[in-house]
């Protein structure tokens, strides 16, 4: 079965097989250039990375308006739920079910902190599986030897790489995460949304496809299936 993609903007997505999905990471309001167009009705889950503004955006006020259950590591989950989240903390390795499969967490090498500074727990990369297809949203990481653990228990069929440099990998290092990953398709993020992480995404595609990766490319408010 194919998986519905839709890019938010940045780093943040809603990924479905049916009528109701997965929302990671979404910092909309304060994104200049987020769009959102999904019903908060088809949102039946809210996973986080890690807890810098840019990520945690609207998922304590979706979570507490709507219902909506969140799911992140244990100190940031404590932080959501302290302020009115239906939250759940996991750690890193965790395995749970979300609405069609189930989420992975694995590590990520970057930092956490809620808005106040406050330490947030270890950030994470996630891994989907939703009706037999394999997502893998990477968080604010760098690359690392975690990625090939990953490629050789658990390759995705799809990665959502950041691509931005100066606080994630930059463009050649997703290139190489990418085949490490053993990822069959590459999907640039958090990469534009400022200054500091301007990067040329037609540079990233042809340096993927010239390294035999299907790339494709979303604005923010794009959808696709895969």
């Amino acid at each position: 079965m194919s998986v519905f993609i839709n890019y938010i903007g940045h780093s943040g997505f809603y990924i479905a097989a049916g009528d109701a999905g997965v929302l990671i990471d979404p910092f909309i309001t304060h994104n200049p250039s987020a769009v959102w167009l999904i019903k908060y009705e088809n949102v039946r889950d809210i996973l986080l990375t890690h807890g810098h503004s840019d990520h945690l955006g609207d998922a304590i006020q979706i979570s507490r308006e709507h219902g909506v259950p969140l799911t992140a590591v244990f100190e940031l989950a404590r932080y959501c739920s302290d302020n009115g989240a239906n939250a759940s903390g996991v750690n890193i390795g965790a395995r749970v079910a979300i609405n069609g499969g189930f989420a992975k967490f694995f590590p990520a090498f970057h930092s956490s902190s809620t808005p106040e500074g406050e330490y947030a727990g270890m950030p994470a990369s996630i891994m989907l599986e939703l009706n037999g297809v394999r997502v893998y949203h990477a968080g604010d990481n760098c690359l690392n030897m975690e990625m090939k653990v990953i490629g050789e228990t658990m390759p995705p069929d799809i990665a959502l790489l950041p691509i931005g440099d100066t606080f994630t990998m930059g463009i050649d290092d997703a290139i190489v995460a990418a085949k490490w990953l053993g990822a069959k398709t590459v999907i640039p993020m958090h990469y534009n949304t400022f200054p500091a992480i301007v990067a040329d995404e037609e540079e990233f595609k042809c340096k993927a496809e010239d390294a035999g990766l299907k790339c494709v490319i979303l604005t923010p408010g794009d959808s696709i299936e895969l």
